[in-house]
């Protein structure tokens, strides 16, 4: 199906976890007739197949014969900002219980206070007993309204201008009143069916119960939670299956967990993951290392990220003569000292992709004088010597609880990245 505002509304909602994210997309891809495969076990040489590895994901198509073709990536990340669930979560504070929470990346704090908020994320599980004791792990969703982080009033602020929020101190969640022996955990382990002690470790975050929408006049705008990233994560995948074959590469999607926090990770995008999966395509067609290291100079990455539209209210915070505007078409991300990974040559890659998909492209910089985020784009070209090109799709409010983007820039983004990954 082509990529749509609310196919896109449908994916994050149905993704509340980087967790949920890579479930999300593995059912859209055998729905499509691709084959989950483990790490641990031997890989057939060709089809269409994917592994998931805890929050990351790598899906690829190679026909026969395909050895020696090189790879055409299309990368995202499935992880987003929020508040996580710390390790000893219980607290009791003038009457309150309180859920002390953490937060992840750089959230944008003040948006996720008065908000109803559910959780969502992974638990690992004690299964069986004595010698036969193993460990499952087991996703977990509960999307009642359970938590809030409360505001300060504005009558006990010193000067009725608010309060500067201290990570440690402001952001933990309300959940009940009186009750001190009501532990937290349990109280999800119920929810999902196993005994608090058998509950051995867990990944468990918050995330806004508002329902992804349309927006705005005639439905021209996207307002969801989690749009950095999961918009690319929707476009990529819908890219990657709309791709055409026979073009003389191999499509491949990754969607990489802890981008936001660094990426350092056993399946973030500075560890091997992908460098490893792509050998393994090779060695499973029956070609050899050799083989494997000549198939990278020639392929290239898209390192998917959403892009910061021109802010109406904060103009001036945005390079002069690089005006960014939602529904106007997909972004290319260049910046000089490499917070991006673009470069001529690969710059030059995307803008044909665009003109093939016959969309807009419009170009983005960053203000100078103004601290640059990155992307899994550099440390993926870093970590394999592939080409890379940073690109993305407009949006407003980038790490806040709640985003926005233009409903128009979801096909047009994905018809680029399809365009990507079926060169002409």
């Amino acid at each position: 199906m082509p990529a749509s505002p609310q196919g896109l509304c449908q994916f994050i909602d149905a993704s509340p976890s980087p967790f949920h994210a890579c479930r999300t997309a593995a059912d859209r891809l055998v729905e499509a007739g691709f084959t989950e495969l483990s790490e641990s076990d031997p890989w057939p040489g060709a089809g269409d197949h994917f592994v998931v590895r805890a929050g990351s994901l790598i899906a690829w198509r190679c026909g026969e014969d395909e050895r020696a073709l090189p790879f055409r990536i299309v990368g995202a990340h499935t992880d987003s900002p929020n508040l996580r669930v710390k390790q000893h979560p219980d607290r009791f504070l003038s009457g309150w219980q309180i859920v002390a929470l953490q937060p992840y990346g750089g959230a944008w704090l003040n948006s996720w206070l008065d908000r109803d908020l559910g959780v969502s994320g992974r638990l690992s599980v004690r299964e069986g007993t004595g010698t036969g004791t193993g460990i499952r792990h087991l996703l977990v969703r509960i999307d009642a309204p359970i938590l809030r982080v409360p505001q300060l009033a504005i009558h006990l602020s010193e000067d009725r201008k608010g309060v500067e929020l201290n990570p440690q101190r402001h952001v933990n969640a309300v959940w009940g009143v009186g009750d001190r022996s009501r532990s937290f955990l349990g109280f999800v382990a119920d929810e999902a069916g196993v005994d608090e002690d058998d509950v051995l470790g867990f990944d468990l975050m918050t995330h806004d119960l508002t329902p992804s929408r349309l927006v705005g006049a005639d439905d021209a705008l996207v307002s969801a939670p989690r749009l950095d990233n999961q918009a690319t994560c929707y476009a990529g995948l819908e890219a990657f299956l709309a791709a055409e074959p026979g073009c003389g590469v191999v499509p491949v999607l990754v969607l990489f967990d802890h981008e936001e926090v660094g990426s350092q990770s056993d399946h973030g995008a500075q560890s091997d993951l992908l460098l490893t999966v792509l050998e393994r395509i090779t060695l499973a067609a029956g070609g050899h290392r050799e083989d494997f290291l000549r198939r990278l100079p020639d392929s290239i990455v898209a390192s998917g990220d959403m892009a910061h539209a021109t802010h109406p209210n904060y103009p001036d915070r945005h390079e002069p003569g690089h005006l960014i505007e939602v529904n106007a078409g997909p972004v290319l991300k260049v910046q000089p000292n490499l917070r991006y990974a673009t470069d001529g040559r690969t710059a030059a890659a995307f803008a044909l992709a665009c003109a093939q998909a016959g969309v807009n492209l419009q170009r983005y910089e960053h203000r100078a004088d103004l601290p640059c985020g990155s992307t899994i784009g550099p440390m993926t070209a870093a970590n394999t010597g592939i080409p890379t090109v940073d690109v993305g799709a407009a949006q407003l409010a980038m790490h806040s609880a709640r985003e926005v983007m233009g409903a128009a820039d979801v096909a047009d983004y994905s018809a680029a990245l399809a365009a990507f990954l079926s060169p002409a």
